[in-house]
């Protein structure tokens, strides 16, 4: 596993950078979809997390869940669309999953893509995604997770 700045950074896993999310491609086409350790480290810890309901349509760059921390509240936002087709229920009765474990057991949904050949193409992997993170925390004035 990478880090960049103490922050961890998988390099086989596809990342939105400007949104802190990621996404994993499984072997039945559904796309697993989480926050990035950089984004609980800029959160907090996660006291809330309220979840898009299974089976509703979500358009890329936009929420599939709401998180709550205590000192921000905001949108996850989906790196591609699709409709959601699972939600992490030990994540609905322990939201801190988010904080401990963002690239495992704290996902927040799956999704079936509606678009994934033409809307992935977007997403950062390895060396490209280490040095897209680099540059973001360097121009927010991130000192480090």
């Amino acid at each position: 596993m990478a880090d960049v700045r103490g922050c961890n950074v998988p390099e086989d896993l596809m990342y939105n950078v400007e949104n802190n999310v990621w996404a994993r491609r499984e072997a039945d086409g559904a796309v697993t979809v989480g926050l990035t350790s950089y984004a609980c480290s800029l959160a907090g810890q996660i006291v809330s997390y309220t979840p898009k309901k299974v089976g509703k349509s979500v358009k890329q760059d936009k929420s599939c869940a709401t998180v709550e921390s205590g000192k921000w509240v905001g949108p996850a936002k989906v790196p591609v669309a699709g409709e959601v087709t699972a939600v992490n229920e030990a994540v609905s009765g322990n939201p801190g999953l988010i904080n401990d474990d963002p690239y495992g057991e704290g996902w927040l949904v799956k999704l079936q893509p509606s678009d994934w050949e033409g809307e992935s193409g977007a997403l950062k992997t390895g060396a490209d995604a280490l040095a897209a993170f680099e540059a973001k925390m360097d121009a927010e004035g991130f000192e480090g997770c």
